[in-house]
Formats: C-alpha cells, structure tokens, sequence
C-alpha cells in the first residue's frame, strides 16, 4: 500500500497523546530504504515502513528525536476532499 499522507501521533511516556501533525509522502528515502514523509514546514521528517514503523529524522541541529511515535495513515479520500475544496469547511475567505 503506497500511502501518501500520515497523521504522526508523539506522545509522553504515559501513552497520552501530545500533539498529532499531518506529514506526506516526499520523494526521499529514509535510511531504512522506506519513504520519508514531512510536514508542510519541512521540520517535522519521517521514515514510514510499510507495517507503520516510525523513524522521526532531525532535520536541522540540535534537535531532540522524538520517541514513541505512532503513525496513522489517512485515506486518500480525505486528499481528494481537500484539494478539491481548499477553503475547507470555513467557507469563502474574505
């Protein structure tokens, strides 16, 4: 399954989640050899394996990787609703 989006899930060591951002699919490799995925900002960069494994990447120095992070995977259905309304649920902008 080529999945083109993720949303990660980083939580604390309790297992409650933290904080979800949504990552997709990016041409790089991972050192895996599994697709990397990132977020709109570049700093968030993920190695995703086929079974969901998650290798959080630094993406600049001085950074922290993240641990027990969980990867859900978004149905391509939910990219196709977005593209085609980009104003979302909020209506027209102003």
């Amino acid at each position: 399954m080529n999945t083109l989006r993720y949303e990660l899930v980083f939580s604390d060591g309790a297992g409650s989640a933290r904080d979800v951002v949504t990552v997709e699919r990016t041409l790089s490799k991972g050192p895996g050899g599994h697709p990397v995925y990132s977020d709109p900002t570049g700093i968030i960069r993920a190695e995703i394996s086929d079974r969901g494994e998650v290798r959080v990447l630094a993406s600049g120095g001085h950074q922290e990787i993240a641990q027990g992070v969980m990867a859900r995977p978004l149905p391509e259905a939910d990219a196709d609703a977005a593209d085609a309304d980009p104003e979302g649920a909020q209506g027209p902008r102003p």
